[in-house]
């Protein structure tokens, strides 16, 4: 059941429109894909196709810990995963635009 979800994952990707309008990727690129190899257990393949997945996806998880239990420093720890994954996520970018195309 789970190899199912993760073709029918496969089989309905979400295209890009900035890609599909500009002819360029846009920051989100290589995500969906990332997410699937994670899923699939390559780590490193979805290292390669989008760096900056796994500090997202700490920080929602950490957003979501701390809408729940509320913990004294959260707030502050969520500023600096979002300064990061957002640092993160705009090298990435420039890397692959200006380096890559």
């Amino acid at each position: 059941m789970y190899y199912n979800f993760i073709n029918w994952l496969e089989s309905h990707t979400i295209p890009c429109f900035y890609k599909k309008i500009l002819g360029i990727e846009c920051p989100g690129c290589g995500m969906q894909r990332a997410f699937i190899e994670l899923l699939k257990g390559n780590f490193i393949e979805s290292l390669k196709s989008y760096p900056p997945l796994l500090p997202t996806i700490a920080m929602f998880l950490l957003l979501i810990l701390q809408l729940i239990f509320k913990f004294k420093k959260g707030v502050y720890y969520i500023k600096i995963i979002f300064i990061f994954t957002a640092s993160l996520i705009m090298i990435n970018y420039l890397f692959k635009i200006f380096l890559i195309y």
